[in-house]
């Protein structure tokens, strides 16, 4: 149950950053969150102009087939790799 805690901790952590991270460090925080919350994405991928939409799907397709547990972890590590140059 550590694994949780520690991503419910690390979800706390990434609403504290006093700077915003990059778009592409954006997008990896929330395609780990997506993929460690709801597994692989389904649906279809956006289309037009919703370019946020888009690039969102396509980040969160990345992860597919990581396991919840992995994207718990990497999301943990993200979250402090970012604290220590946002916060």
């Amino acid at each position: 149950m550590a694994l949780q805690d520690d991503f419910q901790s690390a979800l706390a952590r990434s609403k504290e950053l006093t700077k915003r991270p990059t778009n592409e460090e954006l997008l990896d925080l929330y395609a780990l969150y997506k993929q460690a919350t709801e597994g692989d994405v389904t649906g279809e991928r956006p289309g037009g102009f919703d370019f946020k939409a888009i690039a969102k799907f396509d980040a969160w397709t990345s992860r597919k087939g990581m396991s919840k547990e992995q994207a718990m972890q990497d999301y943990v590590a993200l979250v402090t790799k970012l604290h220590q140059n946002y916060a």
